[in-house]
């Protein structure tokens, strides 16, 4: 008996339709919540947005409700941060290497990668299934993590995947095994069966940034500094009122003698008028004095918090003067951010793992022989500022001098995009100088 059906006869009962519970259950509804609300957020339903309109003066004065979309700059930041430039593939096996570099082409893994990059971090998780298009190509579909529904065991083991969702009030459920991937729906008013379907590739592949909490469910970067945000809105919109109502209405005050006018005031109709005060009369403008000396300062430092929270450098969002600065000093500055690329690699490595498995047994199933013994690996490119052009020179110094390989050297140029591609080349190119060497002489 599989560790499916063991589930399914366990808390279900063995019930055919087991999958309709499943995804009611409280620990999805609590993870599919949450998604919902980042993508509220993301979409404009800020928290200042329930801010209710003040009666000022006997009139409803409307209320600012500023949104400060940081949340979306800080999030795109983090992705093209570490997918900016393609991952460069590498492998000990080049006929290997080219195969998936040929998947990875047709199937535009470039532009998928940074999707599932984006989607950790909005979210806190994301689901890729592999699969053989009509095409006979090998192509992946990512699924939005509101519809994602993955079954683990007690070891925290996934051993299924529903995607479910409501289209037009048709609930549409797909169900994932190691072997099989079977649709229901009820259309028409019952639930029944609509396709069963081999499974080549196996169960989809989660990519979850781990929350402290629940290793299995996802701690989206944009949770991390909401509450931040939220309080710089509260703060802007709140000083912007005050100005608004205070600063901008103030009263005009007489002191002394009363003006030698009609019933002893001003007609609120003059324009352009001179007031000729007694000797012992004054008159002024009294209105309220606006600390913008302490609006300033907690809001430069939430914005601070905000970047240090979410690692990302000041220069990066013009909030600080880039004069004058050394390459090392800029590089500096990314230091942070270079730890959160870091760590967003790991989470995504570890679904490239399965991903190549998964590619490997897809391309034999092809026909395409892969070496049992070839290994697939990728170098991430982080988009950090630097001289290129003195960095070719140290590369040429260091391989000149003999203290670099020739290997290492493309492995690090900055201009490289396929690092066997370049030492093909390169090594054509010896052959055909050693070629010409041999008919001079």
């Amino acid at each position: 008996m599989s560790k499916l059906q063991e589930y399914i006869m366990d808390k279900y009962d063995n019930d055919m339709y087991w999958f309709t519970d499943e995804v009611k259950d409280y620990w999805h509804i609590n993870r599919v919540r949450d998604i919902l609300d980042n993508r509220d957020y993301l979409g404009g339903k800020h928290k200042i947005k329930q801010r209710v309109d003040e009666v000022y003066n006997g009139k409803v004065f409307t209320t600012r409700k500023i949104c400060l979309n940081y949340a979306k700059t800080l999030l795109q930041f983090e992705t093209a941060f570490l997918l900016k430039n393609p991952v460069t593939l590498i492998s000990n096996d080049l006929d290997a290497l080219d195969e998936y570099k040929t998947v990875y082409r047709e199937g535009k893994y470039n532009q998928l990668d940074y999707s599932i990059l984006s989607n950790m971090t909005k979210y806190g998780e994301c689901y890729e299934y592999v699969y053989i298009d009509s095409n006979k190509r090998i192509k992946s579909m990512i699924f939005n993590a509101e519809d994602s529904y993955p079954v683990y065991d007690h070891t925290g083991e996934m051993i299924s995947f529903i995607h479910y969702y409501i289209w037009d009030g048709v609930s549409y459920y797909t169900i994932y095994t190691d072997t099989t991937v079977e649709e229901y729906s009820d259309i028409g008013g019952d639930l029944h069966c609509t396709g069963q379907y081999n499974n080549l590739s196996g169960l989809p592949i989660p990519y979850v940034l781990s929350s402290e909490e629940d290793e299995l469910i996802g701690q989206a970067s944009l949770n991390e500094y909401i509450d931040i945000l939220d309080s710089m809105e509260d703060l802007i919109s709140k000083y912007m009122d005050s100005f608004f109502k205070l600063g901008l209405s103030p009263i005009p005050l007489f002191k002394g003698t009363k003006l030698n006018t009609k019933d002893g005031g001003i007609d609120e109709n003059a324009v352009g008028y001179a007031l000729q005060l007694a000797e012992d009369a004054s008159f002024e403008f009294v209105g309220a004095k606006m600390d913008y000396q302490s609006f300033k300062e907690l809001f430069k430092t939430l914005k601070q918090s905000m970047l240090d929270i979410s690692m990302t450098p000041s220069i990066a969002l013009n909030s600080q003067d880039v004069s004058n600065l050394s390459e090392t000093s800029i590089r500096m500055m990314y230091s942070l951010a270079e730890i959160k690329g870091a760590m967003n690699s790991l989470y995504l490595k570890q679904g490239f793992e399965k991903r190549w498995g998964k590619m490997k047994k897809l391309l034999n199933v092809m026909g395409y022989e892969v070496d049992e013994d070839a290994y697939i690996d990728c170098n991430f490119n982080m988009n950090i500022p630097q001289n290129q052009g003195e960095i070719i020179t140290n590369l040429s110094t260091a391989t000149e001098s003999g203290i670099m390989s020739i290997e290492r050297a493309v492995e690090v140029n900055p201009y490289t995009v396929d690092v066997n591609a370049e030492l093909e080349k390169l090594s054509n190119k010896d052959n055909k100088d050693k070629v010409n060497v041999n008919v001079e002489d």
